[in-house]
């Protein structure tokens, strides 16, 4: 029989370092020519470094990097796109150390194609294609000058044989992604924009011969059109995804005549945000089918269309949301990671022609007992405006144990980075965590959010640090009045902008117990002026332009309003966070000791902007249920490390 016992204090299986050590850390499954599956593998246990592994037709899983290798990029300091394959058991990546291209062919040390530069990193690359001739590699370089200054970012071609200086094909525009050459390597297709635009605000599709890439000309896209992932088909015709109509959908354009066609006319996002670089949300088969992840109200499934058109046909699998890039196709198989709120990330295989899906199981994964698994469904709630906005709900769940009778559950409200972009419905280890001992989730997606198509993206224009932290409140509020959350005990977690919506709720609002901000942003103004280049004029859409409107920034900083500051709070910080430095959480945690308000600061040497360590992720969580256990007043159950907490009476 269950045990009775309080919300927050039931005994889990679910520890810490079970919990940071698995689970979500899969990427790029992609098929080879020999019909190897290669993917990158996160190493929370070897400091977050990102491993390639690589199956054999028949065999097991190896890692093919050398120990210690980190494929991962620094452009746009988010990545993405840092490896691709060059030929059967050859790959190139991008070792984060240095930030240079590696050749690597199976058996051999890796070889650097790229000069070392004379800053260390100051030359950086992603977003690789290799030419159908198999000696070139094109990708985007970004050019970091010596003694500071903006960096410079190019579309360039190296030789795969290092031998040689990169020709730059395209340039002068602030920022280039999806370099994409036709089947005969004829022509370069690549997307580009301009500040203040994001990706997922205004791109442009250009193409040009490769022998004259002076004679470039746009296609398709302007300053409110959204461009994603070009792709040249076998008709010879350039495939894009744009949100022209408020919806990513799939359109082909024949680049010698201008011809145009729409795909897919869905109500329904076949795309996502381009934080990363190398994404693929759509993939092409034999016969003339078109693969897509589409995304509904944002959960992630995957459908086909067929070769004569018609609707996108639904696969039917058991999936709601796909690791980075999403998909990639040999023939009639498509590789891709994914998960649901049954199961972790897996890298998966589907034949097509047969039907038969294969499941790779996670090396090192403990499973976990389905008692212990919280099952989200969608949630709506009205907010301000009158408005509706969106989330996912996740009750307790906990085979041995049930709470007394009449008690409702603390909650945490989810809030997701980015501002831009989206929570899915998924088995997260984290999430998991607090379920199994009592808590309740709600994941919002509040107004702004990615996967309910472009006007709900476009609601946090001008309105962020108003309408994100409103809607979690107002979903809290909404699930205390429906009797599924503890009214008393509200809570509030976030990074990043996760956590400037975390410190915006407990500055400007009232209504959370305490709350919990991981590299969130206290200084939007500090942020504007104080940050890379990708994101230099993210805030002029979301805030207003700067310095114009620096009175906006002022009154929407949680750090120009700290005497406000009396709801309990702990901050987890990265020390080498060139995102959001170190000295907005240190000026909120002064805030909090001058205020008499409870509060704990965790930092850590090494990390960044986004925790890749098991360690840190360890001592994170147990920090922050120890937390709330003296906040909210419960015991936790079992043996967690704590935390000082400063101003407790």
């Amino acid at each position: 029989m269950a045990r009775v016992a309080p919300y927050g204090s039931w005994e889990s299986p679910l520890s810490a370092t079970l919990v940071a050590s698995g689970g979500g850390r899969l990427s790029g499954a992609v098929l080879a020519e020999d019909d190897a599956l290669w993917w990158a593998e996160g190493r929370p246990q070897e400091g977050g470094r990102m491993a390639l592994m690589r199956r054999p037709q028949g065999g097991d899983p190896v890692e093919a990097t050398p120990a210690g290798a980190n494929a991962r990029t620094r452009v746009h300091e988010y990545g993405g796109g840092a490896w691709t394959l060059a030929g059967p058991g050859t790959v190139l990546y991008a070792e984060f150390g240095d930030q240079r291209l590696y050749r690597l062919r199976l058996g051999e040390e890796p070889v650097a194609i790229t000069p070392e530069p004379e800053e260390p990193a100051a030359l950086r690359y992603a977003d690789l294609r290799v030419a159908p001739d198999g000696e070139t590699v094109v990708c985007v370089r970004e050019v970091h000058p010596s003694g500071g200054g903006e960096a410079e970012n190019q579309v360039v071609a190296l030789p795969l044989s290092g031998a040689g200086e990169p020709r730059v094909l395209a340039s002068g525009r602030d920022f280039y992604s999806f370099p994409r050459l036709s089947a005969d390597g004829g022509r370069l297709a690549f997307t580009c924009w301009d500040h203040p635009n994001m990706p997922w605000d205004g791109t442009e599709l250009w193409t040009a011969p490769l022998a004259d890439p002076a004679a470039a000309r746009k296609l398709a896209g302007g300053p409110a059109e959204s461009i994603f992932q070009p792709e040249w088909g076998a008709d010879g015709r350039l495939h894009f995804v744009s949100d022209r109509d408020g919806w990513w959908n799939l359109y082909a354009i024949d680049p010698a005549s201008g011809e145009e066609q729409q795909l897919t006319a869905e109500e329904a996002d076949l795309a996502h945000p381009q934080w990363l670089f190398g994404g693929a949300t759509y993939a092409f088969l034999e016969g003339g089918a078109i693969a897509f992840v589409r995304t509904e109200r944002a959960a992630e499934q995957l459908f086909v269309r067929d070769p004569e058109g018609g609707p996108l046909r639904d696969l039917g699998l058991p999936f709601t949301n796909f690791g980075f890039p999403a998909i990639s196709s040999r023939g009639d198989r498509l590789a891709f990671v994914a998960g649901s709120p049954a199961a972790d990330l897996a890298v998966t295989v589907l034949d097509l022609a047969s039907g038969e899906l294969e499941v790779l199981p996670n090396a090192g994964e403990e499973p976990i007992d389905p008692g212990f698994v919280s099952t989200p469904r969608p949630v709506e709630f009205a907010t301000g405006d009158g408005e509706v906005a969106h989330g996912f709900y996740y009750p307790p769940a906990n085979a041995g144990f049930e709470a007394p009778a009449g008690e409702a559950p603390p909650l945490i409200v989810q809030s997701h980075g980015g501002p831009t972009s989206h929570a899915v419905p998924a088995f997260d280890r984290e999430f998991l965590y607090w379920t199994s001992r009592g808590f309740a989730i709600v994941d919002v997606n509040y107004r702004g959010s990615s996967g309910y198509g472009r006007a709900y993206r476009e609601k946090l224009k001008g309105t962020w640090g108003l309408v994100d932290n409103e809607d979690c409140v107002r979903a809290a509020l909404h699930l205390a009045a429906s009797g599924e959350a503890d009214g008393a005990r509200l809570t509030i977690r976030g990074g990043s902008a996760g956590g400037y919506a975390t410190l915006c709720a407990l500055v400007f609002h009232d209504d959370f117990a305490a709350g919990a901000s991981y590299y969130g942003v206290a200084d939007a103004e500090a942020l504007a002026t104080d940050t890379h280049k990708f994101e230099s004029r993210y805030l002029d859409g979301l805030i207003g332009p700067y310095p114009e409107r620096a009175d906006l920034y002022r009154a929407r900083s949680p750090i120009h309003f700290v005497e406000r500051l009396r709801s309990p709070a702990i901050l987890f910080q990265g020390l080498e966070d060139e995102i959001v430095p170190p000295n907005q959480a240190e000026t909120m945690v002064a805030a909090l000791k001058a205020n008499g308000v409870p509060h704990a600061y965790v930092a850590f040497a090494g990390e960044q902007h986004g925790f890749r360590r098991a360690e840190t992720n360890v001592r994170c969580l147990e920090a922050e249920l120890y937390f709330y256990g003296r906040i909210l007043g419960f015991e936790p159950a079992g043996e967690i490390e704590g935390v000082e907490i400063d101003c407790l009476e």
